[in-house]
């Protein structure tokens, strides 16, 4: 079996697999390496333990209310298009949940780590804060890069002859949007409303200065800025992630028709064969991302993005160029 059989073939979706794997496995280990940094002074460790506290809270009051909502919408795409569809769309709104859940805690925890190594220099403080980001990004990549993948080899095995196999991973999209869509708007709700009270009673009323830790407004504020920006954001990328795969698979079987479905199979592939070799550039862009000179921080993340980009472009080139010519007649 050469090449071209693995990449463009239904194998091609355990690549996939494989490299979603390793970048959560990565993400993991960098959310260790977060814990083992100094969290600072005990007053720094209150403050920051009061958001994260405050952060969880609402995150998991808003995930009881988003089951049932989710609950209710897999239970009418049950009926109303295929069993298949709701089990996507579940696995989809669990898949997205869970990325936004990982970055908002890991970003918790490294908030004030980062303002405790930035301390001894900006240096330092940039390799936490950006492994917390890079956590964050993994996550989503990974866990929707899986899904995508296997969801696609099983509904492909599992689904008659001449049926459209692409159809229910839309569900798997239109789970991650629903997480995204409350989350993004939830937290963002939510932290706007605590950044006015926060503003007009304290700033105003009482004279407190802005982000003073006296006037609890400032720590919903906080606690806001966690669940929109962070959980929020990570949803709404999970979402727009999966969404761009699976429509890319989509039009390459629509472009073929259900009749011509092996000739579409390496179009198909494609799409998750390119975003396995992003995953794999990402990480190693992640990788380089380090200096010890303060006054090359630009530089340092230039540099990862510059490794990442050359890598894959040269990945793609290389896909490119074994494609079998008759899936172009």
């Amino acid at each position: 079996m050469n090449i071209n059989d693995y990449l463009f073939t239904e194998q091609g979706a355990y690549l996939g697999v494989g490299l979603s794997v390793l970048a959560l496995i990565y993400a993991f280990y960098l959310n260790g390496w977060i814990k083992k940094q100094s969290p600072g002074t005990d007053r720094m460790q209150e403050l920051a333990g009061a958001v994260q506290e405050g952060a969880m809270a609402f995150l998991k009051t808003e995930y009881k209310i988003l089951s049932g909502f989710a609950a209710i919408v897999a239970a009418a795409l049950y009926v109303g298009v295929s069993p298949e569809t709701a089990v996507s769309y579940v696995a989809g709104a669990i898949a997205s949940g869970v990325a936004g859940w990982i970055g908002m805690k890991t970003a918790t925890l490294s908030a004030v780590r980062t303002t405790e190594a930035a301390k001894k220099g900006l240096a330092g403080a940039l390799t936490v804060a950006f492994r917390s980001g890079a956590v964050m990004g993994l996550t989503v990549v990974g866990l929707g890069l899986l899904g995508v993948c296997i969801l696609f080899t099983y509904w492909k095995g599992q689904l008659p002859a001449g049926t459209n196999f692409i159809e229910p991973l839309f569900g798997f999209s239109f789970g991650a949007s629903s997480i995204a869509l409350f989350a993004r708007v939830g937290g963002g709700i939510f932290t706007k409303a605590a950044d006015v009270g926060a503003d007009l009673v304290g700033k105003v009323e009482a004279g407190i200065p802005e982000d003073d830790p006296r006037n609890p407004a400032t720590i919903a504020d906080n606690v806001g800025d966690n669940v929109g920006d962070v959980a929020g954001m990570g949803a709404d990328l999970f979402e727009s992630y999966v969404g761009s795969i699976i429509a890319c698979m989509a039009l390459a079987l629509t472009g073929y028709g259900l009749d011509q479905a092996a000739a579409a199979t390496p179009w198909i592939v494609l799409p998750m064969v390119l975003c396995a070799l992003g995953t794999l550039s990402s990480l190693v862009g992640t990788a380089v991302v380090k200096t010890s000179n303060e006054t090359k921080i630009h530089s340092a993340l230039f540099n990862g993005l510059l490794t990442a980009s050359v890598i894959f472009a040269g990945l793609a080139a290389f896909v490119f160029s074994r494609m079998p010519v008759d899936s172009l007649v």
